[in-house]
């Protein structure tokens, strides 16, 4: 039987918190009860913060979300929202 190497666990580890994040987000933009009140806005601005409190710099932040809004045309295939 194959174990899993520490490189393995980590990156499983990294794609779990990610995909619990986005699960939170979804269940709280459909049930915010103030439709002016952008969740995605406020998710994207709080999650800068944290990550400049837990001292990533400001370059790399950009250079992040630059890349994943990069990533996601290609991700995407055209498509403006998930079928």
């Amino acid at each position: 039987m194959e174990t899993e190497s520490t490189e393995d666990a980590w990156h499983d580890r990294l794609i779990k918190a990610v995909y619990d994040f986005g699960v939170v987000l979804t269940e709280l933009h459909g049930s915010n009860p103030w439709p002016e009140y952008a969740v995605l806005d406020s998710a994207l601005s709080q999650l800068a913060t944290e990550f400049w409190d837990h001292c990533f710099s400001q370059a790399e932040i950009r250079r992040a979300y630059e890349g994943a809004l990069s990533d996601l045309t290609s991700y995407a295939a055209g498509e403006e929202r998930r079928p």
